[in-house]
């Protein structure tokens, strides 16, 4: 039985999904003698580590005295953390431009045209989703504002909320903010409410992870970015299931996207001064799965339909129909990842009343069949479909 060390944290979401897909690997494969110890974000490297023999190892390499524990190693490594300490080693991580684009366009699509991000300068995940997240905003032409935090970087949580509060109190508004992760986002909440700013009318916030836990406890809930950490956690123990049989080790990057976003009350607004429009968009976003056309959008939200389709392509850039199978098949793909549902209960739940047109439209908009993107987006006996870097969808 090969040993594995798994260097990972406990103590968040993120880490903890990694674990349930590098779990789900070994169920589906051969057993694995792990070696796990209770384990925090930037720890030192545990003691045992040093005089430990094993066959290969899964890590979270987040701080320099953990890349040092780790170089001398003369087994495979592969890395999960962006903090990318040891460029020579096989490395997964989120898709930052993926995730930030989804984020931006889930604001822009709730009407705002300012856009702002609150992120953690020392992390390079978060200065990634900055850069990003600014060129979206960039390209729609749409103003920009970044949080950069006081000199001395506030180490205390109530300090961080201050001054986050600070930069929030000079934004203008309506504003759409972008949190580098989910425990930003509920910073910022937390920050809005001492400013009495309202949330989502003012300030809407969407945050990354989907910590659920968090996500929930947050006033009001956060809406989050969620990433396929499972996928994550299972294509890196695929990956070194293949190092310990003798793959040649290299550099090789794999980059996940986001499996969706999960809507909650920090973002449930339509920042449209145009009424009838608003009404039209927020019936879209309720009903887009009930199986819904434009005719229905008209009865809820009455204007002409020249009037109507006018105004979604000057604020969204799409047609009110577009938007509806576009909401229709974000949650096709959601559930083929997420779900091992049959395609017709998928084109149902979905509003599709034809699984033949599901299969149709959604081919091409993705240039493959549901079947062979549920294949690449899920992990599978050969632990294939992350994407490496560079390769198309």
């Amino acid at each position: 039985m090969k040993k594995v060390a798994l260097l990972i944290e406990t103590s968040n979401a993120y880490a903890r999904g990694l674990l349930r897909g590098i779990v789900a690997y070994i169920r589906e494969h051969r057993p694995w003698s792990l070696y796990l110890a209770e384990h925090g974000r930037g720890d030192h490297p545990p003691k045992w580590l040093r005089g430990w023999r094993g066959d290969g190892i899964i890590a979270r390499i987040e701080t320099p005295a953990m890349a040092n524990a780790l170089r001398p190693m003369k087994v495979p490594v592969v890395d999960v953390s962006a903090a990318r300490l040891i460029p020579s080693l096989p490395w997964f991580e989120t898709d930052d431009p993926a995730f930030s684009q989804a984020a931006f366009e889930h604001l822009r699509e709730r009407g705002f045209t300012r856009f702002g991000y609150c992120g953690d300068p020392r992390f390079n995940w978060s200065r990634w989703r900055e850069e990003h997240f600014r060129r979206a905003a960039e390209v729609e032409g749409a103003q920009y504002f970044a949080y950069r935090p006081a000199r001395r970087f506030p180490r205390d949580d109530a300090a961080q909320v201050e001054d986050i509060a600070r930069w929030l109190r000079k934004l203008p508004r309506p504003i759409g903010i972008m949190a580098c992760y989910d425990l930003r986002g509920q910073q910022v909440l937390d920050a809005c409410r001492r400013c009495a700013i309202a949330v989502p009318d003012e300030v809407a916030v969407i945050g990354v992870d989907n910590d659920e836990l968090l996500c929930e406890l947050s006033h009001p809930p956060l809406t989050s970015v969620i990433p396929n950490t499972y996928h994550t956690g299972y294509g890196a123990a695929a990956l070194l299931d293949e190092l310990m049989s003798g793959k040649r080790l290299r550099a090789e990057t794999h980059l996940v996207p986001p499996v969706g976003i999960a809507t909650r009350q920090s973002t449930d607004v339509v920042a449209i001064e145009d009424r009838p429009v608003a009404m039209a968009m927020r019936h879209i976003r309720e009903h887009a799965c009930d199986g819904i056309n434009v005719r229905d959008v008209l009865r809820a939200a009455p204007q002409s339909r020249r009037r109507l389709e006018g105004a979604f392509r000057r604020l969204f850039g799409r047609t009110p129909h577009e938007e509806i199978l576009r909401l229709q098949l974000d949650r096709v793909k959601q559930l083929l990842v997420e779900s091992d549902l049959a395609l017709t209960e998928v084109a149902e739940r979905a509003g599709f009343a034809h699984v033949e047109y599901l299969s149709v439209v959604f081919k091409k908009r993705f240039g493959m069949p549901p079947s062979r993107y549920r294949e690449r987006n899920r992990p599978g006996r050969s632990g294939r479909g992350l994407y490496a870097l560079g390769d198309g969808p």
